[in-house]
């Protein structure tokens, strides 16, 4: 709910805005709010729950051996209830006031004939996001209590490049709430953003399990 509302929030409100009080975030500021958003709940729920938030992460943690198909499916669906709370908190500030974001709740979509593009970009992104997390919150090996920076400052480092190609989805529930709100192009072209993040996390978990052997 907070990534959403959050990171998807700054790119409807302020992504844009050139006319306002702050001038408009751009790429940036869009980026930077999104990793925020996790870094903030890294710190606020990593110890009750690990933090994922991203079903693609999930994924890459349960094919890494470290949590069973039932809790997986459970965190999976109860992100996306949370990425669903978030759409609807922005869905009901962007129709009781004003927005100049290209969407009303932050939607991913891909240019026409560039879909090759946007998979390989979601799959590429997503596998180097889940192989950050993967390596930092490793027991023997991680980063330790500095682990929710790193995965914060990975993802604003991937928003960063992958803004312009598909608004950065990386996280199928991140994608699922807004394109459902928002309907036409964002839900027809929705199974991208959940079929190329799930597979860059299983080959994110697949080259982990490979490094981690040979530590």
């Amino acid at each position: 709910m907070v990534l959403v509302l959050m990171g998807c929030g700054s790119a409807v409100f302020a992504g844009n805005v050139a006319d306002t009080v702050g001038a408009g975030v751009g790429t940036i500021g869009v980026a930077l709010s999104f990793g925020l958003a996790v870094v903030a709940m890294a710190y606020t729920i990593g110890g009750i729950s690990g933090c994922h938030i991203n079903p693609a992460i999930t994924l890459g943690v349960t094919l890494s051996g470290r949590m069973s198909v039932k809790d997986a499916v459970m965190y999976m669906l109860f992100q996306v209830i949370g990425a669903f709370l978030g759409s609807a908190i922005l869905y009901a500030l962007v129709s009781t006031g004003a927005h100049d974001g290209p969407t009303l709740t932050g939607s991913n979509t891909f240019d026409d004939g560039e879909m090759l593009q946007a998979f390989i970009a979601e799959t590429v992104f997503t596998f180097i996001f889940v192989l950050v997390v993967l390596g930092t919150t490793d027991k023997k090996h991680g980063a330790g209590s500095f682990a929710g920076l790193a995965i914060g400052l990975a993802l604003v480092l991937i928003h960063i490049v992958c803004i312009p190609i598909t608004g950065t989805s990386v996280n199928p529930a991140r994608s699922i709430a807004p394109a459902v709100f928002e309907g036409g192009k964002a839900l027809s072209q929705l199974w991208l953003f959940i079929v190329a993040p799930f597979l860059g996390a299983a080959i994110s978990a697949l080259v982990w399990r490979g490094l981690a052997k040979n530590k």
